[in-house]
């Protein structure tokens, strides 16, 4: 379940173009756990992330939360419905304190025009987004959920996470079980049942927003492994674990 390296919207314009997008928009901050987007919301503005996490969760109409994706610095949100002129299909909520620039889709637009860097750069975020989306998909059928959770475990720490240790990392988001299976496409009960046998093996500590990483080593290793043959007595060796795809994903 890999892609291209990610590259945040801000990374790929030019210094002429973040000049003028800081001055047409405005700075905002949100505390952390603050819902700064609200699904099905018509807005006037789109935000770039400046510093901290977000979530960006989809609920459905019979109340079920799936977390689509985290964006972190430099990330563009808000983009598609701000093509399209639509409400919003997600929701965002801070994972940190969090600080954004919000920028009117009439400013956005006419930066667009006098800066191509900026058509270029919304062009990849769509494109990257879309791909990843099938990437996503399609590890849901070839790749097992273990698989896939040390994925997700150690992309977390190298955006998010400090290092305590030759092999230990530490990640403070205050992510829950079922964030972690929105983001594998599995259902929360599997996510349990792999973290109860990884923190059994010394591999992981879980806590109130915190987990610690003891093994990356063995989590890489995993992450790496062709599914077809993974030996046996290692994560992923037993069956009847990949639950069903969390509703909600697009």
């Amino acid at each position: 379940m890999t892609g291209t390296p990610h590259r945040p919207f801000w990374s790929l314009i030019d210094e002429a173009a973040r000049t003028e997008l800081a001055g047409a928009g405005r700075t905002a901050r949100f505390a952390q756990g603050a819902e700064i987007v609200r699904q099905h919301e018509r807005s006037d503005h789109l935000l770039v992330i400046r510093e901290g996490c977000v979530k960006v969760v989809v609920e459905s109409e019979i109340g079920y939360q799936a977390v689509l994706a985290l964006r972190g610095p430099g990330d563009l949100l808000g983009e598609q419905a701000g093509l399209d002129g639509g409400a919003r299909s997600a929701a965002v909520h801070a994972l940190a304190p969090v600080e954004v620039l919000l920028i009117p889709l009439s400013r956005f637009g006419a930066a667009q025009r006098a800066h191509p860097s900026i058509v270029q750069a919304v062009q990849h975020v769509l494109s990257g987004r879309l791909r990843d989306a099938d990437i996503q998909r399609a590890a849901t059928g070839s790749e097992a959920v273990r698989k896939r959770l040390a994925v997700l475990l150690l992309s977390l720490a190298e955006q998010y996470g400090h290092r305590a240790g030759p092999t230990e990392v530490r990640i403070m988001l205050p992510l829950s079980q079922d964030d972690l299976a929105g983001l594998v496409l599995t259902s929360r009960r599997t996510v349990s049942r792999i973290l109860e046998q990884w923190r059994g093996e010394g591999w992981l500590v879980t806590g109130r927003f915190l987990i610690r990483l003891l093994r990356t080593d063995l989590l890489r290793e995993l992450a790496s492994a062709d599914d077809r043959s993974r030996p046996a007595g290692r994560p992923g060796a037993s069956r009847g674990t990949d639950g069903p795809p969390a509703p909600g994903r697009p």
